[in-house]
């Protein structure tokens, strides 16, 4: 069993590196021709034909890059596409959420106390969610065709907005985040799959049988390559998100993962502004600064709190000593040790989580702030609340650690 709990350990741990490393590929290049594409020096007439071109340096060499509005004349024959890197992030994203989400739905994807679902209904809302995201989306890009743009962003935003609030209403604090990152990610990778390269197909389809492209599908697909320029920012920060208690585990979390939404408009106004050439909007960066400071506020931070400090992190002895401390020793042996422990009695835990034990006064109270920002202020630990801990005994957490650091 225990190589069997090791191998699986391991297999999620590559197809978690593989999703990293296509992300990567994916975003990279998607930054790369974003700013490219702004940057471009349009104002000269260009011989070949070409809407604007542009010189750049890298790794000891010179390129001389030319981007043709529509398509050139003739269809060259070394074409190389960029999508195997957004199909790829997509599905190793899709195999981690199956290998954590769905194998472990009782730890990280169910919370009774949320809405009391079995395995294969949360699994089937899962998907059925994802699928909906992109129909949704699409049909708004379909009926905002040829409305301002900005009016379709914010469309956008306000299903965002209620995709946010529904999945907390749903599944855990810790997958509702994730969850709005793949269902994000969806869009944005479908947007490649279903428009993009087969807008991009059919005029080189025209080209070959000697046909005008029409420019309207290569409009449509840069439309659809911008929104994905300003939805990557905010799904990186979700899928990151499931290491941080504090964003995840909070009553407002669904607003603090709203305004992320926000920010990735802020900062990538900013860099698309200056690749255009059109100056610092230095106000951004500013702008980004509060919307942070406001989720910092709203995830009841304890750097915020006068009574905690730095100097938190004093002597064990000094967590030992404090007042309740025999009520938290008792709350943890009986709601988290039998996790965090030498040898885990909870079924299919082989090793303590994150190597992490609660068994002893010492270990108690050396991860007295981990217990308090986990289990005290949020609600990240036990995940999914499969201990049934009680919102007294999270009260009794933060009354011992906050004596012990005043």
């Amino acid at each position: 069993m225990y190589d069997l709990a090791a191998m699986g350990a391991w297999i999620e741990f590559a197809v978690r590196w593989l999703h990293v490393i296509t992300a990567i590929a994916w975003i990279g290049s998607s930054f790369y021709f974003i700013a490219l594409d702004l940057g471009l020096h349009r104002d000269r007439n260009l011989a070949s034909g070409a809407d604007g071109e542009e010189w750049q340096v890298h790794g000891g060499g010179f390129y001389h890059i030319q981007k043709y509005l529509v398509a050139p004349e003739r269809m060259p024959g070394d074409l190389v596409w960029f999508k195997w890197e957004s199909y790829s992030t997509w599905l190793s994203g899709f195999a981690l959420l199956a290998l954590v989400y769905y194998l472990g739905a009782e730890f990280y994807l169910i919370d009774p106390n949320v809405m009391d679902l079995t395995v294969w209904q949360a699994v089937a809302i899962s998907v059925a969610s994802l699928a909906l995201g992109w129909i949704v989306y699409n049909t708004l890009c379909k009926v905002f065709v040829n409305a301002d743009q900005t009016v379709l962003m914010v469309a956008l935003f306000a299903v965002l907005v209620a995709m946010s609030w529904g999945y907390t209403q749903v599944f855990t604090g810790r997958a509702a985040l994730l969850h709005l990152g793949a269902f994000t990610a969806t869009i944005m990778s479908a947007n490649v799959f279903f428009i993009i390269i087969p807008n991009q197909k059919i005029v080189v389809a025209d080209l070959v049988a000697g046909r005008k492209p029409d420019p309207i599908y290569g409009k449509i697909a840069k439309q659809r390559s911008t929104h994905n320029n300003y939805l990557t920012l905010p799904v990186i920060f979700l899928m990151l998100s499931n290491h941080y208690p504090l964003a995840f585990a909070t009553e407002w979390n669904w607003v603090i993962a709203s305004l992320i939404f926000l920010m990735g408009v802020t900062i990538r106004h900013f860099f698309n502004t200056m690749h255009a050439r059109k100056g610092m909007p230095w106000w951004t960066w500013a702008a980004t600064a509060v919307i942070f400071l406001v989720i910092m506020w709203l995830s009841t931070a304890p750097m915020f709190r006068a009574e905690v400090s730095d100097q938190a992190q004093g002597a064990a002895v000094r967590f030992v000593q404090a007042e309740g401390f025999e009520d938290v020793h008792d709350i943890v042996l009986g709601r988290c040790s039998m996790c965090h422990a030498a040898e885990p009695v909870w079924q299919g835990l082989h090793w303590p989580p994150k190597g992490v034990m609660l068994e002893t006064e010492g270990q108690i109270a050396h991860h007295a702030r981990a217990i308090y920002l986990q289990s005290g202020l949020s609600h990240a630990m036990p995940p999914a609340n499969i201990t049934w801990l009680e919102d007294d005994e999270r009260a009794q957490i933060v009354a011992w650690y906050e004596n012990a650091v005043r």
